[in-house]
């Protein structure tokens, strides 16, 4: 089965050709390998293998051929190497979480995930001025931010991490890689808060409705699950499909199993792929008709 390649990756295929079989095989070994373990410490230890050996290999295609002009430059820092660079931090975050956390006691594991909670806040409030450059898609200072030459004029101080080589790093695709891993590690905790404190979870969803079914097909669902993760319109693109399909069931009260696979069958349809997606523009296009009738 072929797996659904980010359209940030898919962009990029024709103008920095040299790096998608390294991201492509990147997004596969995540889906296939890393997403599907359910033991978090399992699962985190593969993902920093995973990650790292992505952006060794990275590495050695910029040595091997570099960068054609500026703004490629640019969008590798900016958009390529920040994806395998993020789920390293954040893999490494999950991993040392769940070797810190106290063994035992509810209320001692709740206050530790709590305190990890109040330590992300910090940081966004430390970085906010990036934050909203990033997230509001400013440009004009990407040749400061996110090419090489001008590493000296914004130093950066990583988390713990590797890869601050000259050749292969700009001020700051390191934050923003950091950025996009802690977006990932909320999710994390808020899904260990409430497996601690299940009575709860109205705190972390506080406008649930319990009412609100999805009476459409499952594979319609998964269908428009696909649209909403390939716009990356949610959480500005930095959701994972897990989280996505998890905060579906969530909403909507469904269990879906099987997506990879149901997204494998919508992508074999013969004829048009995209039924569900074409029914609701035929749809919303009849009611507007209507309402202006």
């Amino acid at each position: 089965m072929n797996i659904h390649l980010p359209p940030y990756v898919l962009t990029c295929l024709t103008d920095v050709t040299m790096f998608a079989t390294a991201l492509h095989n990147f997004h596969q070994e995540l889906n296939t390998r890393v997403f599907v373990v359910p033991e978090p410490l399992k699962k985190a230890a593969l993902g920093i293998e995973v990650a790292s050996k992505t952006l060794v290999n990275l590495k050695e295609l910029v040595e091997q051929e570099d960068f054609e002009d500026v703004p490629q430059e640019i969008h590798f820092f900016k958009h390529l190497k920040p994806c395998p660079m993020s789920y390293l931090i954040y893999f490494t975050e999950m991993r040392t979480c769940e070797l810190r956390k106290p063994k035992a006691g509810v209320s001692f594991q709740t206050r530790f995930y709590k305190k990890e909670l109040r330590k992300i806040n910090k940081f966004f409030n430390r970085n906010m001025h990036f934050v909203r450059y990033m997230e509001e898609e400013h440009t004009y200072l990407d040749h400061q931010f996110f090419t090489r030459h001008a590493q000296q004029n914004f130093p950066i101080t990583p988390m713990l991490y590797h890869y601050d080589y000259a050749e292969f790093s700009s001020s700051h695709d390191m934050l923003w890689a950091q950025v996009q891993a802690m977006y990932r590690l909320i999710h994390y905790l808020r899904d260990a808060l409430k497996t601690l404190n299940p009575s709860s979870e109205a705190v972390y969803l506080p406008q649930k409705h319990h009412v609100m079914l999805w009476s459409g097909s499952k594979t319609a669902l998964v269908e428009l699950i696909y649209a909403l993760y390939a716009s990356q319109y949610l959480n500005h693109g930095l959701s994972d499909l897990s989280t996505i399909v998890a905060s579906f069931e969530d909403f909507f009260n469904v269990k879906l199993d099987g997506v990879y696979k149901t997204y494998g069958e919508i992508k074999a349809r013969k004829g048009s792929r995209t039924k569900f997606l074409e029914e609701l523009i035929l749809k919303l296009e009849y009611k507007m008709r209507q309402d202006e009738a």
